[in-house]
């Protein structure tokens, strides 16, 4: 699977990343908007985003919540981007230390993988290329390593009356990673679920809700804590879920 990050923007993306540059370098995070983002990714080659997002209603249920909780499902992936190619790697437990995950790191948890046709579908590679060239532009290149480890989550948070839903179970947090991006891919009948930034002395500099899909939050993991609060249903008769595409990009 080859990376795109060396195709010619059009003058437009060009314009869009270098917005997404100077928002990281001034605050440690950008948002982007739907349309904008969307935009984005057609430069490398997003088609089809109705058959990705649909996957979501696939994904299996994670039993490893320390608060009890069985209202997140999940699959998860990895790859190298290296040597100008995308490359998945073989499947392996996700990992975080309890410095950054105090209620669920410490221990290897293994998730359902991603499904085959949604870990080379145009939209993740076209997702993966776009991280890729944001995170080439973000690091020194006397620092660039030769290959990113890239790891995707695809979560659906269900939301059910009376009970909180918690998309970041473990509060405000940092992922142990460079970089993360965040692409909201469906809310269905839920409230809430705010996206905030703080600083290293966890105060408070931006806070903002994806709303749409392809609205997507992106975070520099070593200056930033993000965190979102619960949501709940908005019709408690209904199906209320938050679906997102998480993608986390370390030195290899």
């Amino acid at each position: 699977m080859p990376l795109q990050h060396s195709l010619a923007l059009s003058p437009e993306n060009s314009i869009r990343l270098d917005q997404m540059v100077a928002a990281l370098q001034d605050k440690g995070f950008a948002l982007e908007r739907s349309k904008d983002m969307r935009a984005f990714l057609q430069g490398f080659g997003f088609r089809d985003w109705e058959s990705f997002s649909e996957s979501w209603n696939r994904l299996g249920l994670d039993r490893y919540m320390a608060d009890g909780g069985r209202y997140r499902k999940r699959r998860y992936a990895t790859y190298a981007l290296t040597g100008g190619r995308i490359e998945r790697k073989r499947h392996q437990p996700h990992y975080q230390s309890r410095d950054y995950n105090l209620l669920n790191g410490g221990i290897e948890r293994w998730f359902g993988p991603i499904e085959d046709a949604v870990a080379t579908h145009p939209v993740m590679l076209s997702v993966l290329n776009a991280a890729h060239l944001l995170a080439l532009r973000m690091t020194p290149a006397s620092t660039q390593p030769d290959s990113w480890h890239a790891e995707v989550h695809q979560f659906r948070i269900e939301a059910q009356a009376g009970s909180q839903a918690r998309p970041t179970p473990e509060g405000m947090h940092r992922d142990g990673v460079d970089w993360v991006m965040v692409l909201m891919v469906n809310r269905e009948n839920v409230a809430s679920g705010i996206t905030s930034i703080h600083n290293d002395q966890r105060e408070e500099i931006g806070s903002f809700t994806l709303e749409t899909s392809l609205d997507t939050a992106l975070v520099d993991d070593h200056r930033v804590y993000h965190g979102v609060t619960p949501v709940e249903p908005i019709d408690p008769a209904r199906p209320a879920y938050r679906d997102v595409l998480v993608v986390t990009l370390r030195h290899a």
